[in-house]
């Protein structure tokens, strides 16, 4: 979904380095997989098609922060109590 983000910590020798991959636009999500001793980070359409690919050798990755964006729950919706006649 659009604004869904995985935040990627790699150890650059002396340093670390932090990269990011966004769902752009409305229908896209971010996956992520681990294939062959490689962290693979995709953005993908609706329909399945990769727009972009961020790939990192495991043994490099430090962290993997995937950060969704948060939703409205309709069971999670405040209701209010019906108010009380004051006469009664």
């Amino acid at each position: 979904m659009k604004g869904d983000r995985v935040e990627i910590v790699v150890d650059a020798g002396d340093t670390t380095r932090t990269y990011e991959v966004v769902a752009s636009r409305a229908g896209r999500r971010v996956e992520t997989a681990v294939r062959r001793g490689v962290v693979e980070v995709s953005e993908v359409t609706r329909s399945g098609s990769v727009v972009r690919t961020a790939r990192f050798m495991a043994t490099r990755v430090l962290a993997l922060v995937e950060q969704p964006v948060p939703r409205e729950d309709s069971s999670e919706v405040e209701t209010r109590p019906l108010r009380e006649d004051p006469k009664s």
